[in-house]
């Protein structure tokens, strides 16, 4: 959430800064807000310096033995209507609350402007896509030939965007994600934590905005409770409603769960395969530092996810995203994306984020700095990667001409030694 002292006192820099990612703040409304805020604080504090002066008068009457009963009515009277105005005063900051909340951050300065992916700005790219003396599969047909990734059985199962996984596919999965966690704990300096996969609508909002994406969430029926689409949500809100000593900072946290996201507005879009489904695994890294570092540590998370495309040999490039691309609290993001031969193309498999005080704001999360004064955090967060997207990368990369699949080095030892998966394992 945007610091509201900020419209107050910068209104035309916030509504360039938004415009550069193609929002419209609604100025019109928002000064109609404060004017009536304004109007109703001013009365507010009128009314209360009337109480007040008329209590005095009631004890000065009272010291000489007056008659207080006039008085004493017409303070009651102004209580009432103090009441009522704190009454509407309070409404009306929910308003302003609930206007403020709905707006997105404002990009950083050195983002790139554009209005879509097509104005990414590629910062770099590790890595050779590897040539094939073969036309190379896509993940779904090396999978079903392994008999690893079953779809029909998945669609009996639930319906259409998720998948059944066997055998040593299965093993690779789960071993994706533990030595995902074991560089991040080990090397990187993240404390693993283990989270609930559903979380109240205070917790969700205080990391993007409900009102807006509730239809991207899996809302439990009947409960306060929302299936989680990123590991950020929870982990996020370890700090909400909370002042941090800064002596624990930063805050440095690793958490493999599953993600649900209801893909809203993705229908027709990669329908075959793994790459969008309903459920997937991801390995999520969250920082919380102070504003000072922010920047430094957003970089630092950037290349902790590289690391592990990296350690699996993985092609990839990394993208500066461009303020129309980005994502509602994000001030800058990268996104990380590997080559999968099959498509001939880059796609994402990380997307990394500072939000600046941006989901701070909106949690309450704080620390005293030096000098004793209360201050917001900065998060920042990222995939240190999506499981499933690292196995299908994998599969395509890895694959070979007789069908099986060479085991990346980095993984051998979570599968027993073993260096490939073969058609007949």
């Amino acid at each position: 959430m945007l610091d509201i002292q900020q419209l107050r006192k910068e209104l035309p820099q916030v509504v360039e800064g938004l415009k550069r990612r193609g929002y419209a703040l609604d100025e019109a409304t928002f000064c109609a807000l404060e004017a009536k805020r304004k109007s109703l604080q001013v009365k507010t504090e009128e009314l209360q310096a009337t109480r007040n002066a008329a209590s005095r008068q009631i004890g000065i009457l009272k010291s000489k033995g007056l008659d207080t009963v006039p008085a004493m009515a017409e303070v009651a009277g102004i209580g009432d209507a103090l009441k009522a105005n704190e009454t509407a005063l309070g409404a009306l900051q929910d308003q302003l609350n609930g206007f403020l909340r709905q707006i997105p951050n404002i990009p950083r300065a050195d983002v790139p402007a554009g209005k879509s992916a097509d104005d990414n700005v590629e910062v770099r790219r590790w890595g050779k896509a590897r040539t094939f003396d073969f036309a190379p599969k896509d993940h779904t047909d090396i999978g079903e030939a392994l008999k690893g990734i079953d779809f029909e059985t998945a669609s009996k199962l639930s319906g259409s965007r998720f998948s059944v996984l066997r055998g040593q596919v299965a093993r690779l999965h789960r071993a994706i994600a533990q030595f995902m966690l074991d560089t991040h704990t080990a090397q990187h300096g993240y404390t693993e934590v283990y989270v609930p996969y559903m979380v109240g609508s205070e917790s969700a909002d205080g990391v993007s905005s409900l009102a807006k994406f509730k239809d991207d969430l899996f809302k439990i029926e009947g409960r306060d409770l929302y299936l989680i689409p990123t590991a950020e949500y929870p982990v996020t809100n370890f700090v909400r409603d909370t002042i941090v000593d800064a002596k624990e900072l930063p805050l440095k946290f690793a958490c493999h769960s599953p993600c649900f996201r209801s893909e809203a507005g993705s229908y027709g879009k990669d329908i075959r395969g793994m790459i969008r489904q309903h459920q997937f695994d991801k390995v999520e890294l969250v920082q919380i530092v102070t504003p000072e570092k922010s920047a430094d540590a957003h970089e630092e998370l950037t290349a902790h996810a590289e690391a592990i495309l990296q350690k699996l040999e993985l092609p990839y490039r990394t993208m500066l995203l461009c303020t129309g691309d980005m994502g509602f609290s994000s001030a800058k993001t990268y996104d990380l994306e590997v080559w999968l031969p099959a498509q001939n193309a880059y796609r994402e498999i990380s997307s990394c984020s500072n939000f600046e005080a941006f989901q701070a704001r909106r949690m309450m999360a704080r620390f005293k700095n030096a000098a004793g004064k209360t201050e917001l955090l900065h998060t920042i967060n990222g995939s240190g990667l999506a499981v499933g997207r690292t196995m299908v990368a994998i599969l395509e990369n890895f694959q070979n001409a007789d069908g099986s699949v060479t085991i990346p080095s980095a993984l051998r030892c979570y599968m027993a030694g073993a260096a490939k998966i073969d058609l007949a394992a």
